[in-house]
C-alpha cells in the first residue's frame, strides 16, 4: 500500500472536540489541532479571552454535569456534527482537592472526585463513542493521564516542599489508562480507536496551589527524569495530535508515555 506521509498528519475534514480546551495542556491541543486543518470544537466551562487563536469553536460544557451530559452533548452534535477526534484534557477537581492525602482525605471530597474525574472520563468517553457508532464513521478517542496512573508516587521529589501525595489522583489516572485498554477491546470491532496519553512532569501551575513549580520540587524531578527536565504542554500536544491523525491507524488501547523517560528507570 503506497503512503503520502505529508498527508497522513493532516485532520482535514475531520471533526475535534476537545474537552478543557481551554487550561494549560488543552489550548495547545487546541492549536495544534486546529493548525492540522480540523474544525476544533472547544468544550469547557470558561472561554479564554485572551486566547491567541481565532480558528475554533467554544461550546460552553461542564463535564461535571454527569445528569444533564448526555442532552448537553447531544445539542453540540446536532449542531456541529459527529467528532471524528474526542480529546479529553479535562481536569476537573473539588476546592479541596489539596487535602486528597492519606492522611488529611474525607469521604466526602474523595467520592465527590472520583465522581466529577474518573466518572466524567468514563461516561463522556462512552458517549462519543456509541455516537461515532451511530454515524458509521471512524474515529480517535485520546485521553489524557499520568505517569501516576501507571506508577505509584515518587514522594523524594517533594521533599523539602509542601507539596504531597494525592490519594485520589492515582485512583483516578490510573482508572482512566484501563478504561482506555477497554474500550479499545470493544470499540475496535467498529474502528474507533482508544489511546491514552500518561504525561509527566509539566512546566505551568500546580492546581490548586500556586502558580508555579516549586524550584526545589523542579530540581529534584529534574534528577530522576533522563531527559533532565520538566515537559512543556507542547509536547504533550504533538504526541496526541499524532493519535488522532492516520498516522497512528494502527494504534489503540495504548499508553503512550510523554514523560522525558520518567518511566523506563
Amino acid at each position: 500500500m503506497s503512503v503520502e506521509y505529508k498527508s497522513i498528519f493532516s485532520l482535514s475534514n475531520k471533526t475535534a472536540f476537545v474537552l478543557g480546551g481551554q487550561g494549560l495542556l488543552g489550548t495547545e491541543i487546541t492549536k495544534a489541532v486546529s493548525a492540522y486543518d480540523a474544525k476544533t470544537i472547544v468544550l469547557d466551562v470558561n472561554e479564554d479571552d485572551n486566547c491567541d487563536l481565532d480558528d475554533y469553536i467554544y461550546k460552553y460544557f461542564d463535564c461535571t454535569d454527569l445528569d444533564s451530559m448526555e442532552g448537553n452533548i447531544n445539542s453540540i452534535i446536532d449542531k456541529e456534527g459527529c467528532p471524528d477526534i474526542f480529546i479529553n484534557c479535562s481536569y476537573p477537581r473539588t476546592s479541596d482537592w489539596v487535602t486528597n492525602t492519606f492522611e488529611d482525605i474525607s469521604l466526602q471530597s474523595y467520592q465527590k472526585n472520583i465522581d466529577i474525574h474518573l466518572n466524567s472520563f468514563a461516561w463522556i468517553a462512552r458517549l462519543i463513542a456509541n455516537k461515532i457508532v451511530d454515524a458509521n464513521k471512524e474515529g480517535s478517542i485520546i485521553q489524557l493521564g499520568s505517569i501516576y496512573g501507571v506508577l505509584g508516587q515518587d514522594l523524594t521529589v517533594y521533599e523539602g516542599t509542601d507539596m504531597k501525595e494525592n490519594m485520589t489522583y492515582s485512583i483516578i489516572k490510573g482508572g482512566i489508562t484501563n478504561l482506555t485498554r477497554q474500550m479499545a477491546s470493544y470499540y475496535g470491532r467498529h474502528k474507533i480507536r482508544v489511546n491514552t496519553i500518561s504525561l509527566g512532569g509539566i512546566t505551568g501551575p500546580v492546581a490548586e496551589k500556586s502558580n508555579s513549580q516549586n524550584p526545589i520540587f523542579i530540581n529534584q524531578y529534574n534528577k530522576k527524569v533522563p531527559l533532565g527536565r520538566l515537559g512543556e504542554p507542547s509536547e504533550a500536544a504533538s504526541a496526541v495530535l499524532f493519535l488522532a491523525s492516520d498516522a497512528a491507524s494502527y494504534i489503540t488501547g495504548a499508553t503512550i508515555m510523554v514523560d522525558g523517560g520518567w518511566t523506563a528507570i
